[in-house]
């Protein structure tokens, strides 16, 4: 760890992992939706909405601190990054369940289970990862897991294309359904540019 010489704002620290907290329950809330019947659903789609709005407004905390301080714990750029990219992962989970909701699915194929279960655990992982940027201490198992992860989460994806087009015979409900899984695997693929910030900020700070 190279010396600093000038005093750091810490409060940083304790945002990204106050944003980090509602990834974890808006995953696991879109792993209830899945077993949920339409009304449920909807109930939990508005708990998936509310955390969004919390996530947005630790984000927006974080961009204005940016604004307000003149020292940071690390790189300027870098702080917007892995704070805009932990923004896109709710989003992305936000997204995924209003459109369950507003499809009216009835049933979802079985694989997108696999799907949600990575993001879960992507958000856990995440989630621990954020306070140990203090001391950016064993951080390096926490990008390769989520990477692992999202390789995994690709490979789900196309399996879960290809069966789609198997079983499902309505074109509009392909198309309904394309979306959502499609909307999942960018859920994935947000979790993993977190974790490619992390890296490039515990490189740059090593």
């Amino acid at each position: 760890m190279r010396l600093r010489l000038t005093p750091r704002d810490t409060t940083y620290f304790d945002l990204f992992a106050d944003s980090a907290k509602h990834l974890v329950t808006g995953a696991n809330l879109l792993g209830e939706m899945l077993g949920a019947d339409r009304a449920t659903r909807k109930e939990i789609g508005k708990r998936i909405a509310d955390a969004e709005h919390a996530a947005d407004d630790a984000t927006h905390t974080i961009m204005r601190r940016l604004n307000q301080t003149f020292v940071t714990p690390f790189d300027r750029d870098d702080i917007y990054m892995l704070a805009s990219h932990l923004d896109d992962c709710m989003d992305l989970m936000d997204e995924a369940a209003d459109l369950i909701v507003l499809y009216k699915i009835d049933e979802l194929p079985a694989r997108v289970s696999d799907q949600v279960q990575v993001l879960q655990r992507a958000a856990e992982l995440t989630a621990d990862a954020m306070p140990r940027l203090r001391s950016m201490d064993s951080l390096s198992e926490y990008w390769v897991e989520v990477n692992r992860l999202e390789n995994q989460a690709d490979k789900s994806h196309r399996k879960l294309v290809a069966q789609m087009f198997d079983e499902v015979t309505d074109p509009v409900m392909i198309i309904k359904l394309k979306e959502i899984i499609d909307t999942l695997e960018d859920a994935a693929d947000a979790f993993e540019k977190v974790a490619n910030a992390v890296e490039t900020i515990a490189l740059k700070e090593s």
